[in-house]
């Protein structure tokens, strides 16, 4: 599972979806790889505003990157640098968490991924009505 990916995972079991602290999903007991992608600064830059920043950047550190800074640029007003936009390819696409889970902060359920696959198929009973 690419970072980019789990920017946009939130917990939707029973009691949980409507909740805001259901985001981001927190990743424990991970294995990480490595793998190259083409790097598509159009692509980049188009994403770039749907991203939930804070999100990223605490969970790039807790997978031990430092290579995107804490605050984005004001991509509004100034074109992000190449630099950046390289620094941002490596955290979304580069980095895969292959193995682990991720749980929710706000009840707990754990959402496993294996071969780089999270599952978010929930139980019927943790379906809401």
């Amino acid at each position: 599972m690419r970072l980019l990916t789990h920017n946009l995972l939130a917990c939707h079991a029973k009691g949980c979806g409507s909740s805001s602290n259901n985001f981001p999903l927190q990743l424990q007991n991970v294995q990480l790889e490595l793998i190259e992608a083409e790097y598509n600064d159009v692509f980049l830059r188009g994403f770039l505003p749907k991203l939930a920043w804070p999100a990223l950047f605490t969970t790039a550190r807790q997978l031990g990157d430092e290579t995107i800074p804490e605050n984005p640029p004001d991509f509004l007003s100034t074109p992000p640098s190449e630099e950046f936009l390289r620094a941002l390819h490596h955290v979304l696409l580069e980095i895969h968490v292959s193995e682990g889970e991720m749980v929710c902060p706000n009840c707990a359920h754990i959402y496993p991924i294996r071969s780089g696959i999270p599952n978010m198929l929930l139980a019927e009973h943790e379906i809401p009505k």
